[in-house]
């Protein structure tokens, strides 16, 4: 049985932070809820500066989202090696955070809203 998703626009301003430089703002994100899991922030693509991204070959798959590609965070210290995950082509439940970029929360990156 696949667990319940639910999308809706995250309320206020959302930040994305690697290495302690501003990756991205925005006031248009989304959060996605599965099941029992922590919610999950979603860019906007546009709102993120992809100049500090690089493509991954990672690709993974979840049964209750879709196929995801991935990206690594290239920061001043360090790169923060997959990091960055979208899911280009979304299963229906989720179709609102098709090309969408989340960010894994590990040490070095970090999602606040302001």
């Amino acid at each position: 049985m696949l667990k319940q998703i639910a999308v809706r626009p995250a309320t206020g301003t959302w930040v994305i932070r690697a290495g302690g430089a501003v990756l991205g703002e925005s006031n248009r994100a989304l959060e996605l809820t599965e099941g029992d899991k922590p919610l999950t922030i979603y860019f906007p693509r546009e709102d993120v500066a992809m100049a500090f991204l690089e493509p991954s070959p990672y690709r993974s798959t979840s049964a209750a989202l879709g196929d995801a590609e991935h990206y690594h965070i290239a920061s001043k210290s360090r790169t923060y090696d997959n990091a960055v995950f979208s899911y280009l082509d979304p299963k229906p439940d989720a179709a609102e955070i098709k090309g969408y970029l989340a960010f894994d929360l590990q040490d070095g990156v970090a999602v606040e809203q302001v």
